[in-house]
């Protein structure tokens, strides 16, 4: 009996596919877990199947660059926040000693969001083809 075809998963809206990849789960179909740990994100879906590197070189520097947006956006709102609620007298040795732990620390914790929220992205540009599964 020959094996069954695979069948190309339908892509939801583009608002579920990002509440998706913000809970880092598959923006397609909603599975999860897709890490295998904090950093490393599993080559497939187990839900659907499809790739989490869409096949082509140079696929992370997307969630790269996602990864910066958020981090920088998060530690910048930090600051102006801390700046506009404590003014005229701003804590700066404070602000000076967290802001850039901050912009340490933020781009680690943003990883596994911003890898997830770049697939929703890529969904959106590229919709899903037969190549995509697995």
């Amino acid at each position: 009996m020959p094996a069954a075809a695979p069948v190309l998963p339908v892509a939801p809206r583009r608002r579920t596919m990002f509440a998706r990849a913000l809970r880092r789960r598959c923006p397609v179909c909603g599975a999860g877990p897709m890490f295998e740990g904090w950093f490393r994100m599993k080559d497939h879906c187990p839900g659907c199947g499809i790739r989490t590197r869409r096949g082509e070189d140079g696929y992370t520097l997307g969630a790269l660059w996602f990864n910066l947006l958020l981090a920088e956006s998060v530690t910048m709102a930090v600051f102006l926040t801390t700046l506009v609620r404590t003014w005229p007298n701003p804590p700066w040795d404070w602000l000076q000693i967290a802001g850039p732990m901050e912009a340490i620390v933020m781009p680690l914790l943003m990883w596994p969001f911003a890898r997830t929220l770049f697939l929703a992205f890529d969904l959106c540009f590229r919709p899903l083809e037969m190549k995509d599964l697995s």
